[in-house]
């Protein structure tokens, strides 16, 4: 290069300049940068940069536990376990190592456990979640054994029903995230589910912990826990006889059954049968059901949707979310209404001639030669069509639509499950239409052309019979927090005063009539003052549909008559015997029911003087007869029956026929060959008093004869037993205890 191609100074310098203007120029991106990233936007890439360095494990909260209204547990969680693989910590050998014995373990398949084993795009593999105890123990052993380090376990919870099905359409279950799915558990999940915990951990560039560099654990809170108002016993009660209903009389749609407290609103017992398991909730439990879908196998798609079908029906609560006719049932409210607007009074009589016209309409009655004259008391007691027809036109549509909305009938009820279904009714417009009489107010008067859901129904019933007061009906009796401290009492809910009192006590002495001298004496019960009404509907939009005529039978049943406690209503949806009506099939269930409850709630029986002349009773053999009827032949004779049992008809009987016993012993009902087998031990109870006598002898599931000098003299003791204490003997079988006066008798 020459001189003269030599930059010159002011080249130079504009050159230092250009090169100063770019340095700083990148200086000042970089300042801005920096700026932009750590002032302007730190938390957000802070953000970021924890949630690559730290790993959270999430700690189960355990759920609330629920109890019945004394205290047995009916839903209750326990720890169970996750298991987990960390692949990074596990090579291709121990992978197969763990498949073989994994597999075995834990009930997976083995290429499934090597597909866990080996994936290292995550840091750790869901191999098995609700693990229990004894499991989870074999697995960390396992690992041990082979010094594998890549499994662990991660605390769970699982949910467990002790009761197994008792009550399962009321309490729901949980989904596989511990989840309420269905009734009470879905209804008050917020408040059973609790808060969740969490362990915040440090991790490595490959996602494994490092404990020592930082760590923070956050407790679960556990749930809140329910004390309800159901009644594990009287729910047993309920469950077992509805399913030997289902089954003696072949009730192709399901049963219902409701026991409320009419004076609270109170649900003592609910179910639905044929029910599920909640604790194998996704199993079908109906076999008949099962075996269809089964049947389907071969063909995916019909076989998932045919599951889905039968699972969702075993869920579902009939007595929430099914509306049906009720039939003659609802002639109590009809009563109700005539009377409180005095539309009828106790003293009118109304003319059957075995059909009523309704304009040019005949409407025949049940009875096709008529009741001729009738009192409405014998209205009542015959269910009569053609006279509650009457009372309907006297009524009126309007004032008919007011107290069948006053009734709570337009409504949902308010209760505390998910699901509740509203029925399908006229609307005030259409009912009080004067020519449309046929085929609203006349037949609604006597329970057709509308729907109601059984609790609907029972709900109404109980306010008739209560003094007027309509309840909202209610499963949560308490609130409970995790230390068992109560949060919350449920108080009686009253909404409104339907009718009066006076009423309320005309409607129940005409109800007791119909069972101690009507179409519902199926369910009478000695001793006690038990009322009551049929219901026999016919399924018309089925009917319409498929030709078949198909019928609802419902009985409800309260007692005692003189001052109102419990109703008991019963709907069996579609029998498929003859003689299918209300006051043949459904009263003797009903009053099976009642003859377990009514006792356990500590009601006394009070006999009347013609009960009180037959003391000892001969006892006809009912070996061939249906289980439940049967069972309220007994009780119409003044004697207790218990049905024991899968079967529908009775194949033996203890005591045997032929034997005379006394008035209020128990004759046992045997539906299968379980007689063979079922013994009970003895009591000793010489030198004992009457009170503890009879109670021993009674809870040991013997019954009691007594001689001597009675149990009613307070000195009198028991001085000998027929069978000697120790002895094995049939339950049912009768010891004859002979009491003695001590003031009489220095020594035995």
């Amino acid at each position: 290069m020459t001189v003269s191609q030599l930059p010159d100074s002011g080249s130079r310098r504009r050159l230092l300049v250009v090169c100063l203007g770019i340095i700083l120029a990148g200086f000042g991106m970089v300042i801005a940068n920096l700026y932009k990233i750590q002032l302007k936007e730190g938390d957000f890439y802070q953000q970021r940069a924890i949630a690559q360095q730290l790993r959270t494990t999430p700690i189960t909260a355990n759920r609330g536990t629920i109890y019945d209204r004394n205290g047995k547990t009916l839903a209750v969680s326990a720890t169970v376990w996750t298991v987990l693989f960390s692949p990074h910590d596990i090579d291709d050998e121990e992978a197969i190592i763990l498949a073989d014995g994994m597999s075995e373990i834990l009930g997976v398949d083995r290429e499934f456990v090597i597909e866990k084993a080996k994936n290292k795009k995550n840091y750790y593999q869901i191999v098995k979640k609700k693990v229990e105890k004894e499991t989870a123990d074999k697995v960390i052993a396992f690992a041990a054994e082979h010094n594998i380090n890549g499994v662990s376990l991660q605390e769970d919870s699982k949910r467990y029903y002790p009761y197994g099905s008792l009550g399962s359409s009321v309490l729901g279950f949980v989904n596989e995230e511990n989840q309420g799915a269905y009734g009470l558990e879905s209804y008050y999940n917020n408040t059973l589910s609790g808060t969740p915990g969490k362990v915040v951990a440090a991790k490595n560039a490959w996602g494994t912990d490092m404990p020592f560099s930082y760590q923070e654990m956050y407790a679960a809170q556990n749930g809140q826990s329910l004390v309800l108002t159901m009644d594990e016993t009287i729910q047993h009660m309920l469950d077992k006889h509805l399913e030997t209903a289902v089954v003696e009389h072949k009730v192709r749609n399901r049963a219902a059954g409701i026991i409320m407290d009419v004076k609270t609103g109170e649900i003592l017992g609910m179910t639905t049968k044929p029910d599920f398991d909640p604790n194998q909730a996704y199993e079908i439990d109906d076999p008949v059901a099962k075996a269809a879908v089964e049947a389907l196998k071969g063909n995916e798609e019909e076989y998932q949707k045919a599951l889905n079908e039968a699972r969702f029906l075993q869920w579902n609560n009939k007595c929430i979310s099914e509306p049906y006719e009720p039939g003659s049932v609802f002639k109590i409210i009809t009563l109700s209404a005539g009377l409180e607007t005095g539309a009828v009074v106790p003293s009118d009589h109304f003319h059957c001639p075995g059909f009523y016209m309704v304009g040019s309409v005949r409407k025949g009655c049940w009875k096709t030669a008529g009741h001729g004259d009738q009192d409405l008391a014998a209205a009542v007691r015959n269910s009569c069509n053609p006279a509650f027809m009457m009372i309907g036109q006297r009524i009126g549509g309007e004032r008919f639509y007011d107290y069948f909305s006053n009734f709570g009938l337009t409504e949902t009820t308010g209760v505390d499950l998910p699901g509740e279904a509203i029925g399908a009714y006229h609307t005030k417009k259409a009912i009080s239409n004067p020519n449309d009489y046929e085929n609203s107010l006349t037949s609604a008067a006597f329970g057709q052309t509308f729907k109601v859901t059984p609790l609907q129904l029972i709900t109404a019933v109980s306010a008739a019979v209560n003094g007027g007061t309509l309840y909202e009906p209610h499963f949560v009796k308490q609130v409970l927090d995790a230390d068992g401290n109560i949060v919350r009492t449920v108080e009686p809910k009253a909404k409104r005063q339907v009718i009066s009192a006076e009423t309320s006590a005309i409607v129940c002495q005409m109800l007791e009539t119909v069972v101690t001298e009507g179409s519902g004496k199926n369910a009478y019960i000695p001793g006690y003052r038990i009322g009551g009404k049929t219901g026999t509907s016919e399924k018309i939009d089925q009917y319409n549909k498929t030709g078949e005529m198909r019928n609802v039978l419902s009985f409800v049943g309260i007692a005692p008559m003189d001052d109102p406690q419990i109703a008991c209503l019963v709907m069996l949806d579609e029998p498929t015997l003859v003689n299918e009506y209300g006051s043949t099939i459904a009263a003797p269930v009903v009053g099976s029911i009642l003859a377990d409850v009514l006792p356990y709630l500590g009601l006394e029986k009070v006999y009347t003087q013609e009960e009180l002349e037959k003391l000892d009773i001969y006892v006809e053999s009912q070996v061939g007869k249906v289980a439940h009827d049967a069972q309220s032949y007994y009780t119409r004779q003044g004697l207790g029956a218990r049905i024991i049992g899968g079967g529908g008809e009775v194949v033996s009987q203890i005591p045997a026929a032929g034997s005379t016993v006394p008035r209020g012993s128990t004759i046992m009902l045997y539906t299968d060959n379980s007689a063979e087998s079922d013994t009970v031990t003895v009591p000793d109870v010489v030198g004992k008093g009457g009170l503890v006598t009879n109670k021993l002898i009674l809870n040991a599931g013997l019954n009691i004869k007594i001689t001597g000098v009675g149990i009613e003299n307070e000195n009198a003791v028991a001085a000998k037993q027929s069978v000697a204490p120790g002895t094995q003997v049939p339950r049912g079988t009768v010891i004859t205890v002979d009491f003695a006066d001590t003031t009489l008798h220095d020594s035995f």
